[in-house]
């Protein structure tokens, strides 16, 4: 059974950074995709970043491009986002996500397209203008 546990988040004042951690276990894919998605108050789920394992670039949303770092670290099965330059409209709730990625999709896929079975409970930000 996968499990996807974060931590990492809390109050910060703007400009400050937050570093949230994603545990992944259970999984036994070989190709995969993971990464962040948000939810703010009022507002709709909207994926921050993601990564292939199949290679490829990160794919970051336009509005944290450049103060927000996706990384991994995979002897520990852990993803990372750091986040730096938080702004108010950076408060949400942070879910990290995976999936397993189609076998016909492999070759050709955005990762921020791809639909995501697999879910965290969740890590809440809030950033104080």
């Amino acid at each position: 059974e996968v499990h996807l546990v974060e931590s990492g988040g809390g109050v910060v004042q703007a400009g400050g950074s937050l570093r949230l951690s994603c545990v992944a276990s259970g999984f036994t894919f070989n190709h995969f995709a993971i990464g962040w998605f948000r939810q703010a108050p009022g507002k709709e789920r909207e994926v921050v970043s993601c990564l292939s394992s199949t290679g490829g670039i990160t794919y970051y949303t336009d509005s944290v491009r450049g103060r927000f770092t996706f990384s991994s670290d995979n002897a520990k099965n852990t993803v990372y986002l750091q986040m730096n330059n938080l702004k108010a409209e950076d408060t949400a709730d942070y879910y990290c996500t995976l999936t397993e990625i189609p076998q016909d999709a492999i070759v050709d896929h955005r990762c921020p397209d791809l639909p995501y079975d697999y879910w965290g409970q969740g890590t809440h930000v809030t950033v104080a203008s």
